[in-house]
């Protein structure tokens, strides 16, 4: 696999890299082995950037990977990690901390179950409205500095948000939701990202499914958190599948799969963008990966976006309960 490298002075990485949640929360159960399985399969094909959430299924995200990694080289692979997410014993989100205290015993604890004694990428889940983003920024800086981190991320913030960030330390990269059917980044965020020469993770490169080639509309249900998700019901699911039906035939032409087409055009937007692929089975880490062998001509990027034009999905990216705690909306 080619290698990026994320932002000025962040870690160079392999050019698409694997999004582990689904593996242990959000998206209905999932299968330990196929999951290890998986992360095995994503290293073994060049992948080397691994990311995860410390309140992914509690910790248990985090173990997973751990046992996935027994026996890596540790300098084969880079570990990206988000804290700050508060929940119940009901799974349910009760806030955020980033008050520099949480951010050390948030890292202690993610050090342990990883069983590892640096963390490549180490970011706040969300901004924390009480807390500075000076303060949480400068406390992860006092772990780069005692080796417990190796560089500092972002992720949902807006373009003031990271300017004041990277006024304290150097920031690697941005994780943010960057698709074919969201574009809000576009605006104010990567310009500003690319001025300060910090890097983009881009996550939900397949709408959370949506625009994989597979989603059905009788898919959505049980824990999975899409089924609460504007975008995958009624007359906005009917909408978006067309979308992907346009997609579809395009992928057609060129012999590739839907799901390549999404992420190889993520890829295209700029060589300091890394597409995260959420991927919770072989079949699908398969698929998305081959985007890598996809090269667009301008003719070919001008087709994607008539066949999926820049604001044409319907719905909202979170329920509005996550949305108003998402930073990044906000404009400046």
């Amino acid at each position: 696999m080619q290698r990026r490298k994320l932002g000025a002075g962040g870690p160079e990485v392999g050019a698409i890299g694997l999004g582990c949640m689904g593996m242990s929360d959000f998206y209905g159960p999932a299968d330990r082995a196929e999951s290890i399985a998986t992360i095995h399969a994503a290293l073994d094909s060049g992948a080397t950037l691994i990311d995860t959430g410390d309140f992914y299924g509690q910790g248990h995200n985090e173990m997973l990977i751990a046992e996935a990694l027994k026996g890596r080289p540790r300098d084969s692979y880079q570990l990206s990690v988000k804290f700050g997410a508060l929940r119940d014993p009901a799974m349910n989100f009760i806030g955020y901390d980033a008050r520099p205290a949480a951010v050390k015993n948030f890292l202690t604890y993610s050090l342990k179950r990883l069983g590892v004694e640096h963390i490549d990428i180490y970011r706040p889940a969300r901004l924390d409205p009480e807390v500075p983003i000076e303060d949480t920024v400068g406390a992860i800086a006092e772990m780069v500095q005692k080796g417990y981190v190796r560089a500092i991320g972002l992720s949902e913030v807006n373009a003031r948000t990271i300017r004041r960030a990277a006024a304290v330390h150097p920031i690697a990269d941005l994780q943010i939701e960057y698709s074919l059917v969201v574009r809000m980044v576009e605006a104010e965020i990567l310009p500003a990202c690319r001025e300060l020469g910090i890097g983009i993770t881009a996550y939900g490169v397949l709408a959370r499914g949506l625009i994989s080639g597979h989603w059905t509309r009788e898919r959505s249900g049980g824990r999975d958190f899409r089924a609460a998700s504007s975008r995958f019901s009624g007359d906005n699911l009917e909408h978006n599948l067309t979308l992907v039906e346009a997609l579809r035939s395009l992928a057609h032409r060129r012999g590739a799969s839907v799901a390549a087409m999404a992420v190889a055009w993520v890829m295209a937007r700029g060589g300091d963008i890394v597409p995260l692929v959420g991927a919770r089975k072989r079949v699908q880490w398969a698929e998305s990966a081959a985007a890598e062998n996809l090269a667009f001509t301008d003719a070919d990027l001008a087709a994607i976006e008539a066949a999926v034009p820049k604001g044409a999905a319907r719905g909202d990216r979170y329920p509005a309960q996550a949305m108003a705690h998402l930073d990044s909306e906000k404009r400046d």
